[in-house]
């Protein structure tokens, strides 16, 4: 099992900064997932702006959240 996200800060260009359980920091480039019916909400800034995370997964309301796993595995290294 990946990490799970405990802190997330949402970047400029639709990016996520993202703590992981693990002291890892990552980011995660949400863009590529804007195009689909469940996070064309999150192209509203404002909406993006409030990402959270939980211990388990990111999410934003009740109806959007991220899978975890994909979240630590599609995500790039802090250079």
């Amino acid at each position: 099992m990946n990490p799970r996200p405990v802190a997330v800060k949402a970047l400029d260009n639709f990016e996520l900064l993202v703590t992981f359980q693990n002291g890892e920091r990552k980011i995660f480039d949400v863009k590529p997932l804007l195009s689909l019916p469940l996070y064309r909400p999150l192209q509203n800034n404002g909406l993006f702006m409030q990402a959270r995370a939980d211990g388990m997964c990111v999410y934003w309301n009740e109806d959007i959240d991220l899978c975890p796993d994909m979240v630590y595995s599609d995500s790039r290294p802090i250079s």
